[in-house]
């Protein structure tokens, strides 16, 4: 029997996703709002603190390569603290923007911060597993730095079933390298710098117990080439990607046919 507490074994896509629900369901279900609740305040500092100011510059990245029209109905998913889509806004201030996070505390931080904007985002409090939208509902969906912690066959599809025909889902996420050497290194760095993160912002006892998890929920995620044919697989058609720094970041675009 292959030991699923390895996150370097070449699992196929959909092995692994077996593998990732068989380890962390139960942390999904129970401890990650917890923690969640306490990160809100400084989430994006500490996430830019940790990738040692990568963060900012990734997500301005992820925001430019998304293609706009006025009007477009947007749905942000796992939107955390609204830094997507406000910076979608800044670019079309005319778009319609929804965001939904599982995170009551985390939306909180998020619409505090676009209302001092003056920016409108729609707020909804749900799980990206099972979207409360209709079918064909928005032009574009975005997600970023929240998939690690889903259902992603079950989150994909949900995002493909709110998407109109011809609509956009745009992805970006920390992954697994391919590299082997990569893995190893990125894991180390990950070990190392939780701790000093927390310990600089003060976290909360539900962050760190999950200290072990933040690593290997990364160790057991997908590479870029496995998101993208997790992509296909749901129905998906033009998927394009882009990865970073050795694959520990990347890109996709994706298309409903």
């Amino acid at each position: 029997m292959e030991n699923t507490n390895t996150g370097s074994l070449a699992l196929d896509p959909l092995s692994r996703e077996w593998a990732r629900k068989y380890e962390f369901a139960g942390i999904w279900e129970s401890n990650l709002d917890d923690a969640f609740s306490d990160l809100a305040p400084y989430y994006d500092f500490a996430s830019n603190l940790a990738s040692l100011g990568l963060c900012g510059r990734w997500r301005e990245q992820f925001i430019s390569s998304i293609a706009l029209r006025p009007g477009y109905k947007v749905l942000d998913v796992c939107a955390g603290t609204n830094a997507v889509g406000m910076g979608l806004l800044r670019r079309q201030p005319d778009l319609d923007v929804c965001a939904i996070d599982r995170s009551k505390a985390m939306q909180g931080v998020g619409q505090g911060r676009a209302r001092a904007r003056g920016l409108k985002i729609e707020s909804v409090i749900g799980d990206a597993n099972h979207l409360p939208f209709p079918d064909g509902h928005f032009d574009v969906v975005t997600l970023q730095w929240a998939t690690r912690h889903l259902r992603v066959v079950d989150a994909f599809s949900e995002i493909r079933r709110v998407l109109k025909p011809g609509g956009c889902f745009y992805h970006c996420d920390m992954l697994r390298p391919e590299s082997r050497v990569v893995q190893t290194l990125y894991s180390t760095y990950l070990k190392a710098c939780l701790p000093v993160t927390g310990l600089a912002f003060g976290s909360g006892p539900e962050t760190w117990s999950l200290r072990d998890y933040f690593v290997r929920c990364v160790e057991m995620f997908y590479s870029a080439p496995e998101i993208t044919e997790l992509l296909r697989h749901i129905g998906f058609s033009g998927v394009s990607s882009r990865a970073e720094v050795g694959g520990i970041v990347a890109r996709h675009k994706a298309v409903k046919a």
